[in-house]
């Protein structure tokens, strides 16, 4: 009778009054935050700060790779829990390289930065390093038209710093970014 008496206990206050609780805290403290940081346009949510996006299109800054289902699925996230000797990783990124530097008018011997190759943890980042931004520039615009400083400086401008001012590395939001460049006339 105890044993059952302590279940209902802890699962009335584990299971749904600590939930709550801490739902509703964040929800009157951080309202946007615990909502999904989403994004909106013209009234309209185009996506979230925290969930990167497929772009393709050459006009716009391309993410990292997501090894999240189909691509940036949030019910499968997740890595490839691939090792770095893995023949089947050593081979996709050095096709996602021959990709990158074809579409960037790079040669052989440029660097091309880590993350326009390789999947984060999650498969799920909306962010890329200012170099891998930067890499871009050139290609985003000749498509759009646009001088390459314009589209530098735009990307200057969206290098968010890092966390506290010392957690993690500088990084750019790309849905952040391609509707900047979107809102450039």
């Amino acid at each position: 009778m105890t044993s059952s008496l302590m279940l209902l206990t802890m699962t009335l206050l584990l299971g749904f009054i600590y939930p709550l609780a801490t739902t509703g805290l964040a929800y009157l403290l951080f309202p946007r935050q615990a909502s999904g940081s989403l994004i909106y346009r013209d009234g309209r949510v185009v996506g979230s700060e925290l969930i990167g996006q497929k772009f393709t299109d050459p006009r716009y800054f391309h993410g990292r790779p997501s090894a999240a289902g189909e691509g940036y699925d949030a019910s499968a996230s997740g890595g490839s829990n691939l090792g770095p000797t893995n023949k089947k990783l050593l081979e996709t990124i050095a096709e996602r390289l021959a990709v990158v530097r074809e579409e960037n008018g790079l040669s052989t011997n440029e660097a091309v930065p880590a993350d326009l190759v390789t999947c984060s943890a999650s498969g799920l980042d909306p962010h890329i390093s200012p170099e891998a931004a930067l890499i871009q520039v050139p290609r985003i615009a000749r498509a759009r038209g646009v001088p390459e400083e314009k589209i530098r400086q735009l990307v200057e401008q969206h290098i968010e710093g890092r966390q506290f001012g010392f957690l993690g590395e500088p990084v750019v939001n790309v849905l952040k970014l391609n509707l900047a460049l979107d809102a450039l006339r």
